[in-house]
Parts: structure tokens; C-alpha cells; sequence
């Protein structure tokens, strides 16, 4: 799965788990830990090898459920998301869940530029954008918090991979999502800083 449906899906999932377990949510942080198992890209480890483990995610995420209890469920609903929706679904190869207990790769071998993965992708963005805009959670990207400076791990996902390379990164059915998040976390991000700027004024 390409960024927006790992943003998308990390929200859904973390927004979901919110309203179950009636735990509160902080979005910008649902979307950075949503394309954190990605991070095997920037430091030359295997993609879709051992940071998309779910056994891995678990144990580093023990001393933050500690701290905060059932409110670090969303945020951990939001990680795992990764691996078991959106990589497991879609990506020829596959991913290990279970590593180190194994280094078996587990996958439906759908390759992300299928008709079908495209049509996937774009289904969860569109119920993304309609919950985002629906219970307003869209108006609290725009107000000063202090994490919203975390989008900006987000926008590198979506720019780097997507745009910055020849031939483009994603599927030209997929640039429009692309585009439209990437509005989304810049105009956030932009909002947050000019905040920033006028309280030190």
C-alpha cells in the first residue's frame, strides 16, 4: 500500500478503537506512527522485513502502554494497521509479522499497482476524507498543537517515494489522493508554524 492508504487506514483504525474503547485521539500522532514500519526504507533494512513485525511493534510499544494505558490502544490500533492490513493485503512479497520468531513472509501477493489495490486505496481515502470532514476531527489539524509538527514525517512519505522519482513512484490514478493529503499535513504543518511564529512575537 502506497502513503495515503497507510495514513488513511492508521486513522480509521486509531479513530475506531478510540470510539470503542472511548479513549481520546491525537491525529497527527495516528498519522506518523500509520507510516512508521516504513522507516526500514530511510535506513537500508529490507522492506516490509522486521520493522513491520508485529512482535517488534509490541514490545517497544509495552512501556508506552504502561504510561498510558487504554488511551496508547488507538495509537497502537494505528501502527499495526500497517502490517496487518495494509501490507499483508496488498505488496507482492509479502511481510514478516512474526519476526524474530520467524522469518517467514506472509502475504496475499497482490501487487500495489493491480487494478484492485488501486480501487482499495482510493475506497479507504474517500471514507477517510468523509470521516475526517464528518466529525470535524479536520478543524483540529488546523488549531496550534503541539504535535502537529509531526506531519511532517507524513508529507516526507508522501513526497519522496511519490514524486521525487522517474518514473513516478505511484500509480498516475493514485497522484490525485497523493496530492490531496499532501494539502492536507502542508497546510497543517504551515498553520502550526505561523502559530508558533506570532506567540513568539
Amino acid at each position: 500500500m502506497f502513503a495515503v492508504g497507510h495514513v488513511a487506514l492508521g486513522y480509521l483504525t486509531g479513530k475506531a478503537t478510540s470510539k470503542l474503547l472511548n479513549a481520546k485521539i491525537n491525529i497527527p500522532l495516528l498519522f506518523f506512527v500509520s507510516i512508521i514500519p516504513d522507516a526500514d526504507l530511510l535506513v537500508g533494512l529490507e522492506h516490509r522485513g522486521p520493522t513491520h513485525s508485529l512482535i517488534l511493534q509490541t514490545v517497544v510499544f509495552i512501556p508506552i502502554f504502561l504510561l498510558y494505558r487504554k488511551q496508547a490502544t488507538p495509537v497502537f490500533a494505528s501502527l499495526i494497521q500497517h502490517s496487518l492490513l495494509g501490507d499483508l493485503l496488498v505488496g507482492v512479497g509479502g511481510v514478516q509479522l512474526f519476526w524474530p520468531i520467524t522469518s517467514q513472509w506472509y502475504g496475499t501477493q497482490i501487487c500495489v499497482t493491480n487494478i484492485l489495490s488501486i480501487t482499495l486505496e482510493w475506497s479507504v481515502f474517500l471514507v477517510f476524507l468523509a470521516i475526517l470532514w464528518i466529525t470535524k476531527d479536520i478543524k483540529s489539524l488546523f488549531q496550534h498543537q503541539r504535535y502537529n509538527l509531526l506531519l511532517t514525517i507524513p508529507v516526507l512519505t508522501v513526497i519522496l517515494p511519490s514524486f521525487l522519482q522517474f518514473p513516478l513512484g505511484v500509480p498516475t490514478a493514485l497522484i490525485i489522493p497523493h496530492l490531496i493529503l499532501l494539502a492536507i499535513l502542508a497546510l497543517s504543518i504551515a498553520a502550526n508554524l505561523r502559530q508558533i511564529l506570532k506567540i513568539k512575537r
